[in-house]
């Protein structure tokens, strides 16, 4: 890290330049990379930024972002910077294009010794050893730099590096049965984690079949029957329980019998419609027909939902261990469960693995060699490879590292990319265009009401878009609008159109506006257009106002004319002539008053000698427009880029500025194109009407014939 002192025990010559009215450090060549350490964090323009919305190579963010906050830091980008010196020969070299020579790699220390031997192998994998070049579109498929019969490093081992046919089908066995870790090669292969895993669940599986065996016939009555037996039994168990169950009831009181068996209303429903022989109703019924200590009938009088279970049941299960029989009694069928009562004792400990699907004489014969052994030395092989995936991630990073770190570096510790205008910076997000005019400096916006929190501190002129586009999520921006006019234009609703970077377009609609000045020269017809708005709004409300009284007054004329006829009342009034004449008097009176106003400043104005005339014009104009030209000038003087970089994450160092020569450079109005041509003839344009000309003259007569009877031209001729 930099010393606090600017340059303190810095011997590199550094050279500024001034832009955004501040100094910015030049980052040229590989010795300015070399000591970017030295350099005081003062002077960097900024201190961090963060990884997501910025128009940068994610996976380079990433590989940057060591501690995996989300945000890259000045001691990040110095550790870095100073990597990415020691890998290479000469610094000189990360000014490229994303395209490294092998042998630009120093390979006079160890770490640059094994990173080069890795970037070499790279090369034969994807056959590029002639050309001695990586570029990081080698790095997009990983796979072709590892082919799965070799170890990679990655402690990843498929079958094809097995080179034994066992080992490579106990190496599938795993896979199957644990599931597969992809390789580096794309493949899948086992790990250690798997590996003893696997082993562990055969153990088991074997010790669990070893105890059926040593006790054989208690655990198994029937042999490799018993299974299927036991899902015999118990698909009935617990219908025959209830069965007898019933019987026993029966015995102990001789009453319950007509309870105990289906009641004959139930039959009756089951007449009125189509019976199936897995009828649910019909299974519900009880086994067959109950009676005090009756046996189990085994062919005739069983329930027909059941009698195919039974029949099973006695063939798979009452036959082999009792002998072929009619019915069942309840001791036998006691004596039945209990001889599957350590089975099933025996199959509730049963390990929950796939391994047991495996062949047991393959599980037997895998335990007892050293299949285990030769399997774990292949991984710890692979560990251990010289081309391993450390080494190959390092390659990369290297690449990634000689085509964005100096870019990342003039957006970082310097700005020099939004301010040389022949690139657009990395948080340029794209160009929007809106009212005949296109905004360059946009901005991808993750929470826009927490950015609209701070971003108006930039003084800018911010329009906030929502943008969609077919096959995509919605993405939200800020433009910030730095030249022309916009003056009641960009309000929320507007359609327009953002192309992002990528030369995707996007429908883009207005959803906030922040307004600021943008130029003088809006300030100074501001004061104007606001009044003109005024009155033009008062004028829109006194006529509604008056058409809604005037409609008022004929409904309730109307009504009244209406209620008097029906009343047989005397008609109104006649017409009073001399009041009607009274309010034209007033209207008159009002006129002259106003004309006579008129005339005394226009008086006035000709008592002047005729240099004072524009002096007072121009003061006129300095009192309208001045106030709100002193605030544009304020405003306009404290643009800067900060505190929009700062809405999104960024720490900014600096107080970025935004001047109007650069502010006109960032948004792009409508021109014609050199060498067009214009016709001004427009067939639909408003007709011209001469009855505002005559209004002009008729005042302007009345307003001369006023002045000449107060002698105000008899005052000037000397008369």
């Amino acid at each position: 890290m930099a010393n606090n002192n600017s340059n303190a025990g810095s011997t590199h010559a550094w050279r500024f330049f001034r832009c955004g009215g501040f100094d910015q450090v030049s980052i040229e060549s590989g010795a300015d990379l070399r000591h970017l350490g030295e350099l005081d964090p003062k002077l960097w323009t900024a201190l961090s930024c963060p990884t997501t919305g910025l128009e940068f190579d994610s996976r380079t963010l990433a590989l940057l972002d060591t501690d995996g906050d989300g945000q890259i830091r000045v001691p990040e980008i110095v550790a870095a910077v100073q990597w990415a010196c020691r890998m290479v020969k000469d610094p000189q070299a990360l000014f490229g294009d994303g395209a490294l020579p092998v042998e630009a790699i120093d390979d006079s220390h160890e770490e640059g010794a094994v990173l080069k031997a890795a970037a070499t192998q790279v090369l034969g994998y994807l056959g590029k050893s002639e050309a001695g070049v990586l570029a990081v579109d080698d790095f997009a498929d990983m796979t072709k730099m590892f082919s799965p019969t070799h170890v990679n490093g990655d402690g990843v081992v498929p079958a094809g590096v097995a080179g034994d046919e066992a080992l490579a089908k106990v190496i599938g066995d795993i896979v199957a049965t644990q599931g597969g870790v992809p390789d580096r090669s794309g493949e899948p292969g086992i790990t250690a984690e798997t590996l003893d895993a696997f082993f562990e669940q055969v153990e088991a599986v074997l010790a669990w079949r070893r105890g059926a065996a040593e006790s054989a016939e208690l655990i198994l009555p029937l042999g490799e029957a018993t299974a299927g037996a036991a899902d015999a039994f118990e698909a009935v168990r617990a219908k025959v329980d209830d069965y007898f169950a019933r019987c026993r009831l029966a015995a102990f009181d001789p009453r319950a019998v007509e309870g105990l068996n289906a009641p004959v209303a139930a039959y009756g429903t089951l007449g009125e419609r189509v019976i199936g022989a897995g009828d649910a109703e019909v299974a519900a019924l009880p086994l067959a027909e109950i009676g005090a200590d009756k046996p189990l009938p085994l062919a005739k009088g069983v329930n027909p939902a059941w009698a195919g279970q039974v029949a099973q049941l006695h063939d798979e299960v009452i036959e082999p261990l009792l002998g072929a029989r009619e019915a069942l009694t309840l001791e036998e069928w006691l004596e039945l469960s209990a001889k599957f009562d350590a089975y099933r004792v025996w199959m509730a400990d049963r390990p929950d693995t796939q391994v047991h699907d495996l062949d047991l004489a393959q599980l037997e014969q895998v335990v007892s060699g050293d299949t285990r052994e030769r399997l774990a030395a292949l991984i710890e092989r692979d560990l251990k490879a010289d081309a391993s995936a450390a080494n190959i991630d390092a390659v990369e990073r290297l690449v990634r590292y000689q085509r964005d770190l100096v870019t990342l570096l003039r957006n970082f510790v310097t700005m020099s990319e939004f301010y040389g205008g022949e690139s657009k910076a990395i948080f340029q997000a794209g160009t929007l265009y809106l009212d005949q005019r296109s905004c360059e400096l946009v901005m991808r916006v993750s929470n826009m009401a927490k950015h609209a929190t701070l971003a108006p501190f930039s003084g800018c002129y911010l329009v906030y878009c929502s943008c969609v586009r077919a096959g995509a999520g919605p993405i939200e921006i800020v433009a910030a609008l730095t030249g022309g006019e916009v003056d009641e234009l960009m309000v929320p609703g507007r359609n327009g159109m953002f192309c992002d970077r990528q030369g995707l377009d996007w429908k883009a609609t207005v959803v906030k506006v922040v307004e600021q000045p943008v130029s003088i020269r809006q300030a100074f017809w501001s004061p104007y257009r606001r009044v003109g708005a005024m009155v033009e709004n008062q004028l829109r409300k006194f006529a509604a106002s008056r058409d809604k009284d005037m409609e008022n007054k004929a409904a309730a004329n109307v009504a009244g004319a209406a209620a008097k006829a029906d009343g047989g009342q005397a008609a109104p009034p006649p017409f009073d002539i001399a009041k009607f004449a009274g309010i034209f008097a007033a209207i008159g009176l009002a006129v002259g008053a106003i004309g006579t106003a008129l005339a005394a400043a226009i008086a006035g104005l000709f008592s002047l000698a005729w240099w004072q005339l524009p002096l007072v014009v121009v003061a006129m104009v300095a009192i309208i427009s001045g106030p709100s030209m002193l605030l544009a000038w304020l405003t306009l003087r404290r643009r800067n880029l900060g505190p929009l970089l700062d809405a999104n994450g960024w720490a900014v160092n600096a107080r970025a500025r935004i001047n109007l020569p650069f502010g006109e450079s960032l948004t792009g109005l409508a021109e014609l194109p050199a060498g067009s041509k214009r016709s001004l003839y427009d067939p639909f344009a408003d007709k011209k009407r001469p009855w505002k000309a005559w209004l002009f003259l008729v005042a302007l007569a009345v307003l001369l014939f006023l002045l000449w009877r107060r002698g105000v031209f008899a005052g000037l001729l000397g008369g």
